[in-house]
């Protein structure tokens, strides 16, 4: 305001730059900092990526910077055109791109106005360094695994004689799988196969995997197979990721992996009991030492069974042998035999004759003496026996009874032999010679005889 009109007094404005303005000179800055032609390179760590639409996009970190709020993030974009042979290269070379792995891109920087927002526009990735990078965790991981002890525990595991129990690690309907089960099913062993389904490629391979043999360790298997068939480094990335190695060496049976290799062995494979280049040739060699089990044992079966026809061609040569020693022994015995039996006839019959003589002597002497020895004897018998019956007559009960003599029983049918054995009241039955009475005992005295009440 000014203090002597009292009126407000306006100040000079600088002109407002458009929004449009502002960028093309941010735009201008970009160009004369990063001319056209100009590829830098970058280095940064992943920290999110993705290449759903078929291109490429990341996010970029300082892998050396403590995070924070004010953390710088650099956006990335790799078009189709140019992602699709870098992607193919890396996989060649077994490079899979993932969140955490620290990158060297080349390109160029653009300004994006409709968000206001600073791209890289990627042209390039240092595949060498990557591969360097690889190696150095590939190296770290196999000296982890070998202070822990775990780099040769499945290896140390003995396979079974005959493993015909097998547990089997692969993706479904794949190559590999088909061409380990072609394998054991045209052998016509007795293969008792359990599969575990596992995905064998792409970024969640490895904790798929790793479920997979987790499951197949709580089973009773002879061996375990990890199959999956060729492809290149990227594709088999999966078998070098420490969850798989980790999974492998803490199984309580014998892994087998038959991964179609393009080049140096897998993590997987130098952890597992026994490695193959394919799924044809594990299935083959399982195959093998199955068959060669078996022909071992038909072999032993075929010399027992030859040991035996022998052994029975010998002993019906040594039966035959004796058999006929034994029949012209025994003819010679019947023969002698024979002879000393007529001998003994002609004995035994002139002997039974001068016996039969002797004895029919004897029992007529003897008959003359039994007759009236016999007879003397039923006569003493005779004169006892009356005797007898005279005695047993005096003390017949009956008799007794007609001479006047009674008796008198009990209320149970036992004879009354003293007065003691009655009470007043007592029943009593007295028997006669005729008959019988019944009565009732009034009193007892043992001075006199007792008096009794019909």
């Amino acid at each position: 305001m000014d203090p002597q009109s009292g009126r407000l007094a306006l100040e000079e404005q600088p002109e407002a730059l458009s929004i449009a303005a502002l960028y093309r000179q941010v735009q201008a800055a970009i160009t004369a900092s990063f001319p056209r032609g100009y590829l830098p390179w970058v280095r940064g760590e992943i920290q999110s990526i993705s290449d759903r639409t078929g291109h490429c996009y990341m996010e970029l970190v300082d892998p050396d910077v403590a995070r924070g709020r004010d953390t710088p993030v650099l956006k990335v974009n790799c078009w189709g055109r140019t992602w699709g042979p870098l992607k193919a290269t890396l996989g060649q070379q077994g490079v899979v791109l993932e969140p955490g792995m620290v990158v060297s891109l080349r390109g160029r920087v653009e300004f994006y106005p409709p968000k206001g927002q600073v791209n890289f526009i990627a042209s390039d990735v240092d595949v060498t360094a990557l591969l360097g990078r690889l190696a150095a965790r590939r190296a770290a991981l196999l000296h982890a695994l070998g202070s822990e002890g775990l780099l040769d525990r499945n290896r140390e595991l003995e396979v079974p004689l005959v493993p015909l129990r097998v547990g089997l690690v692969a993706s479904p309907g794949s190559e590999g799988c088909n061409d380990f089960m072609g394998r054991l099913q045209g052998s016509q062993l007795a293969f008792v196969v359990t599969l575990f389904r596992a995905n064998v490629q792409g970024s969640g391979a490895p904790a798929s995997i790793a479920r997979a043999l987790g499951a197949l360790s709580g089973s009773d298997f002879d061996v375990a197979v990890l199959v999956r068939g060729g492809g290149s480094r990227g594709d088999l990335a999966a078998f070098d990721a420490e969850p798989v190695a980790r999974a492998i060496a803490a199984l309580p049976v014998p892994l087998w992996t038959g991964i179609g290799h393009t080049g140096d062995q897998s993590v997987a494979d130098i952890v597992a009991n026994r490695a193959f280049v394919t799924p044809t040739a594990c299935g083959q060699e399982l195959v093998g030492q199955v068959r060669q089990w078996w022909e071992s044992v038909v072999r032993s079966g075929v010399r027992v069974g030859r040991g035996a026809v022998d052994a029975l061609q010998d002993a019906a040569t040594r039966h035959a042998a004796a058999r006929s020693r034994l029949s012209s022994a025994t003819r010679n015995q019947l023969s002698r035999h024979a002879e000393r039996l007529d001998r003994r006839v002609a004995q035994i019959a002139g002997q039974a004759r001068r016996q039969l003589d002797f004895a029919g002597t004897s029992v007529e002497r003897r008959a003359g003496l039994i007759g009236p020895r016999a007879l003397g004897a039923v006569d003493r018998q005779q004169d006892r026996a009356a005797t007898w019956r005279r005695l047993l007559a005096a003390y017949d009960i009956e008799r007794q009874l007609e001479r006047g003599y009674t008796i008198t029983l009990g209320p149970d049918g036992a004879v009354l032999r003293s007065v003691a054995d009655l009470r007043a009241g007592s029943k009593i039955f007295t028997r006669f010679a005729d008959g019988g009475a019944s009565s009732t005992v009034d009193a007892t005295d043992h001075r006199s005889t007792t008096e009794g009440q019909t």
